[in-house]
């Protein structure tokens, strides 16, 4: 049937001192509510089943979070987020930016927030390899486009490296959305559209779109990629299935 509103407006304070007011990353809970992720707000809400929102976490340590950018549920039911500058005015020069660094974060189905990460420059798409041993998180910094890799354990990310590097590739878009297959590859949206990337850093190929294209998601039976770019939503029917993490 189409496109409809489902959320009109996303925000509604004052929109001074803010690069973007628009939501940006999106997943579901185990309850198949909506979480966004709120450049406006700076914080991931919850989209109740009666159309109001609830805070799932706007602060670290006391001081506002950057602008959430994208996030994905872990079996257990943690919540990892990406916090990068995105929707400040300024950038890491805005001052009414209260965090000094661009974490990646664990949240905690009892609310406990835990820093993984706080030196990478530009954390944005992130996602979980299907065993949920290793974290994925694209860098969208011009300067350093590269997606990321970190083992995972109960005392948080560790190892951090470069899992595939792209600054010698001159078509326009960044690292950014991503997400798995029930293989492990990695859907990346990055320069020139899609890169599937093998869980052992192998360029498997690449969907072209022909214009930025800055998220992806799995829908209909796992099977259909969903992409979105600057103009235009897309699909793709794959062979492969898509692997849909959370609990």
């Amino acid at each position: 049937d189409g496109a409809s509103t489902f959320i009109d407006p996303v925000f509604e304070g004052d929109p001074a001192g803010k690069r973007s007011i628009s939501s940006n990353g999106l997943t579901l809970d185990a309850e198949g509510r909506l979480i966004m992720c709120e450049h406006g707000n700076r914080r991931i809400s919850r989209v109740e089943a009666d159309g109001t929102r609830s805070v799932v976490v706007e602060q670290y340590e006391g001081g506002q979070l950057n602008s959430p950018n994208d996030a994905v549920y872990a079996s257990d039911g943690s919540l990892y987020f990406t916090d990068p500058p995105y929707g400040l005015e300024g950038l890491e020069e805005s001052p009414d930016r209260e965090l000094d660094f661009n974490g990646i974060y664990r949240l905690s189905p009892d609310g406990e927030l835990a820093l993984l990460v706080r030196d990478q420059t530009r954390p944005n798409g992130i996602a979980l390899s299907p065993d949920e041993t290793t974290l994925y998180v694209a860098n969208s910094d011009a300067e350093n486009k590269v997606w990321m890799a970190y083992d995972l354990d109960d005392d948080g990310a560790s190892n951090g490296r470069v899992f595939y590097d792209v600054n010698d590739q001159t078509a326009p878009g960044a690292a950014d959305g991503m997400k798995v297959d029930t293989a492990g590859n990695l859907f990346a949206t990055g320069p020139g559209g899609v890169w599937v990337i093998a869980p052992d850093g192998t360029h498997l190929g690449t969907i072209s779109t022909g214009e930025v294209t800055a998220n992806v998601g799995w829908g209909d039976d796992g099977r259909t990629l969903y992409l979105t770019a600057s103009t235009s939503l897309y699909r793709i029917r794959l062979s492969t299935e898509g692997h849909i993490p959370g609990p």
